[in-house]
């Protein structure tokens, strides 16, 4: 059983536009989408079906959920097919060897899923609007720096113009130890308390409050932060993962590192007294998705 989300956004119908879907198998979610400089919302509804439906086999059983009148009761309650038949016909084809059930989900009501296929599409459309129009002199950074002016000076990137979309991040780092420190985390036995407890709290606290201790990030509403331990016995080595999400202008990297940043420090506070050669490290960002620029995914 294959869950998958799509969506379409135009600016001007005819005009520039995107879409994007996300495929979710066996609980993994694949992100796709694309831009046409020439369409329409309806055309990129479509389209944004029959490229998630290319992505699953054949023989599968899938549910499509959109957020288009449009695309779900033409499938389900016999809507005439007045216009785009060259796309109707690509999506009956894909129907063929594939179990096809179609659901309507309400827009932007929350649903992570088709919110995420909302901003894949949003995301292209905007991409294909900018390769269009030239930005203006005034508004171009030294090297693509955003946070630096013409003249070189430090700013605040101004991002009102931009939509509210659903932005996730997940950063990762490590905090590597003696294997007998470790041990002692392990079995509760530093004298500080739980000391992964207190580390997550300390994290998902910092991620809220990012903004605060770096100068020219923004203030973002968080939605949901996440923060994972692995630990490897043999090696001393705590890896720390945490997940930020948001609906708003800008994405949520900023976040998601200071998370992991202070709770490596925090596991260094916690366990310092046994052990002050502790190193905290190889923090990056591993995963972005939403927004203008797109996706970005670190091989592991």
């Amino acid at each position: 059983m294959v869950d998958v989300y799509t969506d379409g956004s135009c600016s001007g119908n005819p005009g520039p536009g995107g879409w994007g879907a996300v495929v979710l198998e066996h609980g993994k979610p694949q992100r796709i989408s694309g831009h046409d400089p020439h369409t329409t919302n309806n055309r990129m509804e479509l389209t944004a079906a029959i490229k998630a439906l290319k992505a699953v086999s054949e023989g599968t059983q899938v549910t499509v959920h959109s957020d288009s009148e449009y695309l779900i009761k033409t499938m389900t309650k016999g809507w005439k097919r007045n216009a785009n038949q060259d796309l109707w016909d690509q999506l009956d084809s894909l129907m063929t060897g594939r179990t096809v059930d179609w659901q309507w989900v309400r827009g932007h009501n929350g649903d992570q899923w088709n919110e995420e296929a909302d901003s894949l599409a949003v995301a292209a459309m905007q991409g294909t609007v900018t390769s269009l129009r030239k930005p203006p002199k005034e508004d171009r950074t030294i090297q693509g720096l955003t946070h630096v002016d013409a003249h070189g000076t430090a700013k605040m990137v101004d991002v009102g113009d931009k939509p509210d979309t659903v932005r996730t991040a997940i950063a990762g780092g490590k905090v590597t130890m003696k294997p007998a420190t470790l041990a002692l985390i392990l079995q509760g036995r530093m004298e500080k308390g739980d000391v992964f407890t207190v580390a997550r709290l300390a994290g998902i606290n910092a991620a809220k409050h990012a903004w605060e201790l770096i100068p020219l990030a923004h203030q973002l509403p968080l939605s949901h932060v996440g923060i994972d331990f692995e630990t490897d016995h043999a090696k001393g080595i705590v890896t720390i993962t945490a997940s930020a999400r948001t609906a708003a202008k800008t994405g949520v990297e900023m976040e998601a590192l200071t998370a992991v940043s202070v709770c490596g420090l925090t596991i260094y506070d916690m366990c310092k007294a046994v052990d002050r050669g502790m190193m905290i490290g190889e923090v990056k960002v591993l995963e972005k998705h939403g927004g203008r620029s797109g996706d970005f995914v670190v091989e592991r």
